[in-house]
């Protein structure tokens, strides 16, 4: 809820920081549209509802920053992180004499705090006074914007509006910062005619030299107790650890990795991390991506409390199983426990996108559909590799289509053979139906293929095509970057042994009764078979088919 929080209360900050540069980017007008652009501005910000708003997000946020690093066990950050931390202590010392020589002055001395004023004190105050209020806004936006990116980068749609917000995040701000120059410039000018700069003052209430020293004083002690506060939550996180290693320790254990024992309080994401182990958190810990989940697993995994509401959307969202958490979210209670990342350390983005529930691995009623060229040697033979290479990708793109067209999954391509998979999220008998469905379009696609290519191939390409359905165990399998969802079981390789009977019964598909009656379809008078499978109990009814392309359309 603290995270939620600081973000909505950063929105506000955004649209004020944007809506403020913007009347800057006036400025390159003239100093009188600056000026009465300005008004809107006011209309919108110095209401007491847009006071309200404005400051309660401006003290939420810098509150939850603080609680933030606070609770956070250790302080191993990315680049981009520590940057947005370092930017946002930089706001304080930055914007404090800005607020308090605007807005405090006008409550206490009566000064209008409108350009003239703001623009005539740094004409004054010279260039220290020019750079800390123009790197402000730079200071501001930067810090926002990274806070920004990874809040959205893990939304569907950011990336497709990634270049207009990276237009806008270029332009905003050198549009109010050129507009503020400008007007500063022109400023400048104006104040070298005698009695200009003091006609002006005299207009906007400027306060005296002891209300100016007041006001930096005032300025000080604000700054003072930011950093006195800062030097608080840095002090009080020893303590917090000393008072929380009295509620016992966790001992978590990472497979062959290693095992660590630390204080009950800490997430699972940070134990890892004062351990030195790599693990994936694309979203810095904010319990927003998912690419942190674990499994739990050890005698004392049902200690572990139930998720909370953001934690579980989150679970809801990727179709997590029991006993799969997020590593930044779940705080241990002492026990002994074994945690599995289920992401690689090194993902990103991409892998915080939904995943099918599949991934987590369970057992299936899946139909397995292989296929494999027949006397692909031979025809291969005698041919350039780049020729070869074409005359593949072009059939795997045929067969790819057909596959994909019916409502299957491609699995992997083997060689110059072809393994799919019908009814991840279907039914059984869907699933079947789907699988002979791709068999009649990949028999159909071929047919065009061999019709296309007839003038460069010496012999027409033929397929054998084996069909199956059964349980099987489905899950993401791999390592790292090569993993992905496929199949495993008894029913995957009876499929692959009936691609290989279509050798000895020549023909182009062999289907197992199982599917055939799953999927509800009669094929009358083709020919039926008892055949043995290797590793395999007992007989298995199986039909031929001459050619796939005969079967019925599946509607």
């Amino acid at each position: 809820m603290s995270g939620r929080l600081r973000l909505w209360s950063g929105y506000v900050l955004f649209i004020y920081v944007v809506t403020h540069l913007l009347n800057h980017a006036l400025g390159l007008i003239s100093l009188r549209v600056l000026e009465e652009g300005r008004g809107w501005f006011v209309q919108v910000w110095h209401n007491p509802i847009g006071q309200i708003v404005l400051y309660g997000a401006l003290f939420t946020h810098f509150a939850l920053a603080l609680w933030s690093l606070y609770r956070r066990r250790a302080l191993r950050l990315s680049h981009w992180e520590w940057a947005q931390w370092i930017l946002g202590a930089s706001i304080v010392p930055l914007g404090m004499v800005h607020v308090v020589g605007t807005r405090l002055a006008h409550g206490l001395y009566g000064v209008e705090p409108g350009y003239p004023w703001v623009l005539g004190s740094l004409v004054v105050g010279g260039w220290d006074s020019i750079a800390r209020q123009f790197a402000l806004p730079l200071v501001v936006w930067v810090h926002a914007c990274i806070g920004l990116h990874f809040a959205w980068r893990l939304k569907p749609w950011y990336r497709d509006w990634l270049p207009y917000l990276y237009a806008g995040a270029l332009l905003v701000p050198v549009a109010g910062i050129a507009g503020a120059a400008i007007a500063l410039r022109d400023v400048a000018d104006m104040a070298q005619r005698p009695g200009v700069l003091d006609a002006l003052f005299e207009r906007v209430n400027a306060p005296t030299r002891e209300q100016v020293h007041n006001l930096y004083m005032i300025s000080y002690t604000l700054q003072g107790v930011a950093l006195a506060l800062l030097v608080a939550m840095f002090a009080a996180r020893p303590l917090r650890d000393l008072w929380e290693r009295r509620a016992g320790v966790v001992r978590l254990d990472y497979g062959e990795r290693r095992s660590v024992a630390e204080p009950a309080g800490f997430t699972i994401l940070e134990i890892s991390r004062i351990a030195g182990i790599p693990h994936a958190s694309v979203c810095g810990g904010r319990g927003r991506c998912s690419t942190c989940r674990v499994r739990i697993s050890g005698p004392d995994r049902d200690k572990v409390p139930a998720a909370a509401p953001e934690e579980a959307k989150v679970l809801a969202r990727i179709g997590a199983p029991p006993h799969v958490r997020l590593a930044c979210q779940v705080r241990p209670p002492p026990g002994h426990y074994s945690v599995t990342p289920l992401l690689p350390a090194t993902a990103g983005p991409v892998e915080a996108y939904r995943r099918q529930p599949q991934a987590h691995g369970g057992e299936q009623y899946i139909a397995i559909l292989f296929a494999d060229i027949r006397g692909f040697t031979s025809i291969s033979e005698g041919k350039l590799p780049y020729d070869v290479v074409f005359l593949l990708n072009r059939y795997f793109r045929a067969t790819g289509q057909a596959i994909e067209a019916a409502g299957g999954r491609l699995d992997k391509f083997i060689g110059d053979g072809v393994m799919a998979l019908f009814g991840l999220n279907r039914t059984p008998e869907v699933a079947c139906r789907q699988a002979l469905e791709a068999a009649r379009r990949m028999s159909d696609a071929l047919t065009d293929l061999n019709e296309a290519l007839s003038g460069d191939l010496g012999q027409p390409l033929r397929i054998g095509i084996g069909l199956h359905a059964g349980p099987a165990i489905v899950g993401e399998m791999g390592y790292e970057r090569a993993a992905q969802i496929t199949a495993i079981g008894d029913t995957v390789n009876t499929a692959s042994r009936l691609e290989t009977l279509t050798k000895e019964f020549t023909v182009e598909l062999v289907v197992s009764q199982e599917l055939l009656d799953r999927a509800g379809i009669d094929l009358g008078d083709a020919p039926r078979h008892d055949v043995e499978i290797r590793g395999r109990q007992g007989r298995l009814a199986v039909r031929a088919i001459k050619r796939a392309g005969s079967l019925t359309p599946m509607s």
